[in-house]
């Protein structure tokens, strides 16, 4: 009774979140509400018996991927205003396009079937003496190790096309070179000057004093003061 209800609010409160973050008008707020959702999600996890999946969904999303949305949202002076003015002439479309979206949901729901041992799988949903992260693993690295190495095969391929593309070549900017430091011998880099030739107060570059103001001339009125 207590996780049913428990497992009720959760889900009441995961979908309000997920509204609020489509429709909130701050996007800082939007990416808070995001962060609720996904410890809603960790809670309903929790109630299925994946704790591996929520403390992923905890220490991954919540850790590094939704903060970094904020920073980003933070830190980015975007004008919202002017990211609104197109609303009214897309939203047909938009609406067009949900509209199927959702009519394909319902369509799947409808034709949507427990299977016979969709029950018993519940009830033990991995093998007896055996935990949630060692099935998943077994899972992983046995059946599906093709697939789940050429999904990090995919995504290192796009990291690296990301810092080629936002990679931009400054006049000016100061840049290592590995090949010519790693060449220099030890008389190079180990340099121990003799007593008494270090760096002198002489050798410092300091700003010039501001230079002082002039006076103002005196003003000679022609007939005396007034």
């Amino acid at each position: 009774m207590i996780a049913g209800l428990a497992f009720y609010f959760f889900a009441f409160v995961l979908i309000a979140a997920a509204v609020m973050v489509v429709t909130a008008r701050n996007p800082v707020h939007s990416v808070i509400w995001l962060i609720a959702c996904f410890f809603n999600a960790a809670a309903l996890f929790l109630f299925a018996g994946a704790e591996f999946l929520a403390m992923i969904l905890v220490i991954v999303y919540v850790g590094a991927v939704a903060v970094l949305f904020l920073f980003v949202v933070m830190m980015l002076d975007v004008d919202f205003s002017q990211l609104r003015q197109g609303f009214q002439r897309y939203a047909p479309l938009g609406g067009v396009v949900g509209g199927i979206l959702l009519l394909e949901l319902v369509l799947i729901m409808a034709a949507w079937r427990f299977a016979g041992e969709a029950e018993a799988f519940r009830a033990f949903p991995v093998p007896e003496g055996v935990g949630n992260t060692e099935a998943l693993g077994a899972i992983l690295y046995t059946d599906h190790i093709y697939l789940f190495q050429l999904s990090g095969l995919i995504l290192l391929v796009a990291m690296i096309g990301a810092i080629v593309l936002t990679l931009r070549d400054r006049v000016g900017t100061k840049r290592q070179d590995p090949a010519t430091q790693i060449a220099r011998s030890s008389e190079v880099t180990l340099t121990r000057p003799e007593l008494g030739q270090g760096i002198r107060r002489e050798d410092i570059q300091r700003p010039l004093p501001p230079a002082p103001k002039a006076a103002p001339k005196p003003v000679d009125h022609e007939g005396g003061h007034h």
